[in-house]
């Protein structure tokens, strides 16, 4: 099962350059994995699919080295306080809590691609700081996610630069494999990552990167998109459903498991003594002895 989910969240990874901690994390959660567990397997997923395919943008001339450099001074940061903030919760709020700011996150992050285009093209070039700036909170969602860095990394270079679409997905991918491997590296450290799960996931995902890559020149990348965005919104509801009805369900047994009883009071126990109104009255012939 894992497998085959590898390869299609893969070959969606290699012809849009999107899809890998937006798709992996949600249906590791669905699969049964806690949340952080799933977000550092998801990082680590989406750390080697970009590694399988980034030497295809990079041979293409695909990657744009100075707005790479902006977009992950302003990234890391955010990434490392994103990465201590889901710790920081998941060990305090428990895991409800941390999957219903994960919907959220996933659910807005993948609207905004529907969100018409400002294109601005000549921003970056003169404003890279304010690039940088803007790419703090992609790396903050990605640390908490593991997802963001595909999705709004693109839509970030597609209104705020005179790049080209190739360049755009070819940039962000490197921009996606940085990110992911110093994410990948916290996780590891800290041991919240299902080795069976991701080896699983990558004995399909490995082939299915490639064949992807193989389909990007033949099929248009931008319906695609779309496509891509709509079943992240999906899933991002679908987190924000089960973990409300988890956090509601939680808040609602310890009025049921109250010791008063509904009707009647306080129910008494073996350890309460003896009931006086209860006990046996002797009949007349135990009277007489």
């Amino acid at each position: 099962m894992e497998w085959i989910v590898g390869f299609l969240i893969a070959a969606t990874v290699g012809l849009t350059g999107i899809g890998g901690g937006s798709f992996t994390m949600p249906v590791l959660v669905l699969l049964g994995l806690p949340p952080a567990t799933a977000v550092g397997t998801a990082m680590v997923f989406a750390a080697v699919l970009r590694l399988v395919i980034a030497p295809v943008y990079i041979v293409r001339g695909h990657v744009h080295a100075g707005y790479l450099r902006l977009l992950l001074a302003g990234a890391v940061p955010g990434l490392l306080l994103g990465t201590w903030a889901l710790r920081a919760m998941d060990q305090f709020s428990g895991g409800p809590v941390v999957l219903l700011i994960v919907g959220f996150m996933l659910t807005i992050s993948s609207t905004v691609g529907f969100v018409p285009r400002l294109r601005r093209p000549g921003f970056a070039r003169k404003n890279g700081g304010w690039l940088a700036f803007l790419a703090f909170p992609i790396g903050m969602e990605t640390g908490f996610s593991s997802a963001g860095a595909g999705a709004m990394g693109t839509i970030l270079l597609l209104n705020f630069s005179e790049l080209a679409v190739p360049e755009v997905v070819g940039t962000d991918v490197l921009f996606g494999i940085v990110l992911a491997v110093v994410g990948s590296a916290f996780h590891l450290g800290w041991g919240s990552i299902d080795r069976v799960i991701l080896f699983r996931l990558l004995a399909g995902g490995i082939p299915g990167a490639l064949f992807g890559v193989v389909l990007s020149k033949r099929i248009p990348a931008h319906r695609l998109r779309m496509a891509v965005a709509l079943i992240a919104i999906a899933l991002g509801l679908q987190l924000v459903w089960t973990s409300g009805r988890s956090l509601l369900h939680n808040r609602a047994e310890p009025q049921n498991s109250s010791p008063l009883h509904p009707r009647t009071g306080p129910q008494k126990t073996r350890a309460d003594g003896p009931d006086i109104g209860s006990a046996i009255v002797p009949g007349p012939g135990e009277m007489k002895r």
